[in-house]
């Protein structure tokens, strides 16, 4: 009798084990938040030092900032930005406004692309040289006579021209555009179409899902 109480009694510990695991197997990994300096939250699923720069991990890509520029990484459980949270305005508005009325193109869909590409960091670097709140490239930058890409109101302007020029040519497909914006012009003739970039895709996905979130609003 002593026996077969201690052989249920392990049999049950055994499913309590075997219960804690796969819940906890099947729980997605937390992502993290970076804290940076100017008050922005970012969401990240890694990141990477290399000397004074650290190479955010996000979806789409990789930002790198200086070591400074980010007062800590912490883990979503911790302190996640719920919407009753979020800032009642956008950063940089008045700029992405006068930029939008300015070249034509919808402020929401500029704010859409900042927060893809830089997270409304002003002073984000990217591993391809990209710079400032919309990641102009050194030739995007040449293009539109950027002096100072760290600067927001000439980024802004610029890379608003750029996203325009950019619909235009694509007949106002802002799928195609937005493809170009992340991979080149060049990429979607080779490919006559979205590239087959997981990168470029996925950049897509958030800037569109961005976009609709704030047209909703």
């Amino acid at each position: 009798m002593m026996e077969t109480r201690r052989t249920s009694r392990a049999t049950v510990l055994f499913i309590l084990i075997a219960l804690a695991a796969a819940l906890a197997c099947a729980t997605p990994a937390l992502a993290e938040t970076a804290v940076l300096r100017n008050g922005q939250r970012l969401q990240i699923t890694g990141y990477e030092r290399d000397g004074e720069l650290t190479h955010l991990h996000i979806v789409g890509g990789r930002v790198a900032l200086r070591a400074e520029e980010i007062v800590s990484i912490e883990p979503e459980e911790y302190s996640p930005l719920r919407a009753a949270e979020a800032p009642a305005t956008t950063p940089f508005e008045q700029l992405i406004r006068a930029a939008a009325r300015k070249h034509g193109v919808d402020e929401e869909l500029i704010s859409s692309v900042i927060t893809a590409e830089s997270a409304f960091n002003p002073r984000a670097i990217s591993r391809k040289l990209a710079r400032g709140l919309m990641q102009l490239m050194p030739a995007t930058s040449s293009q539109f006579a950027v002096s100072d890409a760290f600067d927001p109101a000439q980024n802004v302007d610029a890379g608003t021209r750029y996203l325009k020029l950019l619909l235009e040519k694509y007949g106002q497909d802002l799928t195609l555009a937005l493809a170009a914006y992340n991979a080149g012009p060049d990429r979607i003739a080779q490919y006559g179409g979205v590239p087959p970039f997981s990168e470029t895709r996925a950049y897509v996905r958030r800037v569109l899902k961005e976009y609709s979130q704030r047209k909703k609003k």
